[in-house]
Order: C-alpha cells, then sequence, then structure tokens
C-alpha cells in the first residue's frame, strides 16, 4: 500500500478521469450524438463550437440541482437544442430527444480503467471508500454497470447539492457523511484546482493523471493510475 494511505481512514474518489473515462473522449459529445451530429459537427469551425458548448454548459450549471434520471434527461435536451441552435445544426426534436436520452441511459458511453475494479477491491479491506463527484443522476446506473459501487460505503455528489467541487459544500457533506477528521482522509481527483479546496479544509489530496491532459505540474503527490495507491 502507498505509504500515504497507511494512517488513513477513508479515500475520496473523483469518478471522470479518475474510475472511468468516456468513450468518445468527450463528456458531452457522446456515441448517440456523434452518431447524430457529427458529420454536420465536421463542417463548423473549433470556435464556433467552443462557443456554443459554453452557452450549453452555462445553462447545465444554472439548472444542476435536480433529483432524477427524467430531469437530467431533460435538462440534457436543452443543452443539445442549445447546440443546434447556436450552431444551426437543424436537429429535429426527435435527434434532440435521442442525444439526450444516450446521454443520460447508454451506458457504453462510459470505460472502466482497467485497474480499477481490482484496486477499489482491495483498498475496501482496509479503507473506507467514498466518492466525491460533479455529477448527474444517472451516475449511479454507472457505476453500478461497471460493477464498482458495491465498494463505496457513501458518495457526495454535485446534482444533489447544487454546487460544484471545490465549493467548500462539497467537501464538507463528505466529512459530514464519513464521520471522521480531515485529516484522517484523503482525495484522488483529476483537477489541481480541485484538490486545493480539499486540501484546503484538511484532506490529502492526490493527483490522478490517468487523462493526459492532467499531467501537469503539481505540490501535491501526483500518481498515474491507481494501481500506484496498492
Amino acid at each position: 500500500m502507498h505509504e500515504i494511505l497507511r494512517n488513513k481512514k477513508v479515500i475520496f474518489f473523483d469518478v471522470g478521469y479518475t474510475l472511468d473515462y468516456p468513450a468518445t473522449g468527450d463528456w458531452m459529445f457522446m456515441l448517440g450524438f456523434r452518431e447524430i451530429a457529427g458529420e454536420r459537427l465536421k463542417r463548423i469551425s473549433p470556435d464556433r463550437i467552443r462557443e456554443a458548448r459554453a452557452k450549453g454548459m452555462d445553462y447545465l450549471e444554472r439548472n444542476h440541482r435536480i433529483h432524477d434520471e427524467q430531469e437530467e434527461t431533460e435538462r440534457f435536451c436543452r443543452y443539445y437544442r442549445i447546440l443546434s441552435e447556436e450552431l444551426d445544426l437543424q436537429l429535429t426534436e426527435d435527434e434532440i430527444t435521442a442525444s439526450a436520452k444516450d446521454r443520460v441511459c447508454n451506458m457504453d458511453n462510459y470505460v472502466l480503467y482497467p485497474d480499477a475494479r481490482r484496486v477499489l477491491q482491495e483498498l475496501s479491506q482496509t479503507h473506507t471508500l467514498g466518492i466525491i463527484s460533479d455529477t448527474w443522476p444517472s451516475i449511479e446506473h454507472q457505476l453500478q454497470t461497471l460493477h464498482i459501487r458495491e465498494y463505496f460505503s457513501f458518495a457526495t455528489y454535485s446534482f444533489e447539492l447544487g454546487v460544484f467541487k471545490p465549493d467548500p459544500e462539497m467537501y464538507l457533506d463528505a466529512l459530514r457523511k464519513c464521520g471522521h477528521d480531515a485529516s484522517e482522509t484523503v482525495f484522488i481527483d483529476d483537477s489541481p484546482k480541485n484538490l486545493q479546496g480539499a486540501a484546503e479544509l484538511g484532506i490529502t489530496p492526490i493527483l490522478i493523471a490517468a487523462n493526459p491532459a492532467s499531467d501537469v505540474e503539481t505540490d501535491h503527490l501526483k500518481i498515474h493510475s491507481l494501481s500506484e495507491l496498492l
């Protein structure tokens, strides 16, 4: 076991780019949307796509506190409608709905890192495991489909609180649920900003750089795969 974990009681995990990654390499342009709009998107400049995505994300972030997958589907229908309008994709309502349902319900969109299940199984025998994730209600279906939900004792999800990391409430909620002092916990995430938010509350941060975009300079301990925790 990694030395940093020896005196800890709880390990918090992020999900995306920590435990799994999107099959398409993009959390929003997933399998269904790419099948429907992929050819149309090729004709549009990256700058226009970037601006449209920003408008869509602004809507999602302002309407993030929700309860179930039905509401999640409604939010993503609006997101893909915004993209269609901004980029003149001329998506039909059926195509918008299909893109949203794929984003919420198609678990082929998510790929588990090869070592994730084995590492979680081993660590769950020595530590209490929890989740701190910016995510949506379908996360539960995702974790169950990937056969890793059983290893976690509790979870803090942004859609339940209506805030995102590094808002302190995300970490405080997780600490309340685990019942341990921050000094007894570790948080593994692919974002230095999110790790800094945890560190400011006394949680020990570990940067995971399984995604090359996360392989940046940091004062925190950095690993490139979950296997390095063992």
